[in-house]
């Protein structure tokens, strides 16, 4: 996409950019000068703009305007997103909120069996519970601030807050769900206190395992969806969305939770011993702090940054090497911006003797031959150069 005609700068390319106000901006800002800065930013703090600037917006919005009636507009925004963005958003959300709703009613349910049986394993799960649903919401949150345009300050926008949402969920459910049971676990082991009304708990721990069969049948379903034939350890580890891993382990480490209390209040019951209940507990406590772990380490991962899957990749390599337009790839890297956006920077060698509107015509059917093979790949830098084969 070249800037409008009302520019001086009519032949600069503007690189591709999420959202289209900011592709415009970087074309004004570029042509005229600093004082674009400024005016950028009071309109979007909502302050009048001075006099001598009024211009100056009025020329932005102009270009705006016509930023958007150009043919790559829809590939350069939000609005093209590409089929498995779009399967991957939905199904996600879908998930979260299951388990939210599920997760919400099973910590009230065990609460109120803890008043009634003062079992530490029920304490244990109610505030398992209570931090799944806590974390939840965060992974809402992080996905509604992931959506915030493209800026200035923050060029590439704001995908990977979805990474660090979900890494707060991994420090929540450690420090809120498992150091508090394993402190709960050690408290009843050493302090025993008898159990009342035992029968309240088994009928919450069976209800609770119901509704998070259903949170989990839901996961399972909406992850299948694009899984494809993955083992399930190969998805949780590679998924670059971090919602569904996350929701996977959450329910799967409730359901086994569940069972981990149900244990420790049936030995409680049948020894007479409550510190077997105190066991429960700190077995439950273990499980989450595990979790917990193994998810900071994934999403650390995701936050500096992960390259795109190898079928991804691949399809890249492929779509670069179809036409007839470049000679090679030198090298290419990969980066996600976030869950469905990617980066491509590649070097790709061209003839000697190919002049310049050539060779920007061959970078441009580079770059349409990529996204339609790879549909998150919104943000590609390509640069062309003369092989030369490394002197020995």
């Amino acid at each position: 996409m070249k800037t409008p005609r009302k520019l001086s700068a009519s032949n600069i390319r503007i690189p591709v950019r999420k959202h289209v106000s900011y592709c415009a901006f970087y074309a004004w800002e570029n042509s005229l000068s600093n004082a674009a800065v400024s005016a950028y930013n009071a309109v979007h703090e909502r302050k009048e703009l001075p006099e001598s600037q009024r211009t100056d917006w009025d020329l932005y919005a102009s270009t705006i305007s016509e930023a958007k009636s150009q043919p790559d507009y829809r590939r350069t925004t939000h609005e093209s997103k590409g089929a498995d963005a779009a399967v991957s958003n939905s199904g996600s959300v879908r998930a979260v909120i299951a388990a939210m709703l599920a997760n919400l009613g099973i910590a009230a349910a065990k609460f109120l069996a803890f008043l009634f049986t003062r079992s530490s394993s029920m304490l244990s799960e109610s505030m398992h519970s209570a931090a799944d649903t806590g974390n939840q919401v965060l992974l809402l949150i992080g996905r509604k601030r992931a959506q915030r345009a493209a800026n200035i300050e923050h060029p590439f926008g704001y995908g990977r807050s979805r990474y660090v949402y979900a890494f707060i969920v991994s420090i929540v459910l450690f420090s809120l769900g498992g150091v508090f049971a394993l402190y709960e676990g050690w408290h009843k082991i050493a302090h025993p206190e008898p159990l009342s009304n035992p029968l309240w708990a088994f009928c919450v721990l069976i209800v609770g395992i119901m509704l998070e069969s259903f949170s989990l049948r839901t996961a399972v379903k909406e992850s299948n969806s694009l899984r494809a034939n993955a083992p399930w350890h190969r998805f949780v580890r590679e998924a670059k969305a971090p919602e569904l891993p996350v929701i996977l382990l959450e329910d799967i480490g409730a359901l086994i939770g569940l069972i981990f209390a149900i244990f420790g209040v049936t030995a409680a019951i049948i020894t007479g011993d409550t510190r077997w209940d105190g066991v429960g507990s700190l077995a439950i406590g273990g499980l989450l702090a595990l979790i917990a772990s193994f998810l900071a380490i994934e999403m650390n991962s995701l936050l500096i940054g992960e390259s795109g899957t190898a079928k991804h990749v691949a399809a890249i390599r492929k779509a670069i090497a179809e036409g007839n337009d470049i000679e090679r790839i030198v090298h290419l890297k990969t980066l996600h911006l976030g869950p469905d956006e990617l980066m491509v920077v590649a070097k790709i060698a061209v003839q000697h003797d190919e002049t310049a509107s050539s060779i920007a015509q061959a970078i441009n059917d580079v770059e349409a031959r990529i996204r339609s093979a790879v549909p998150i790949a919104r943000v590609i830098y390509l640069e062309p150069d003369i092989f030369r084969t490394p002197s020995r």
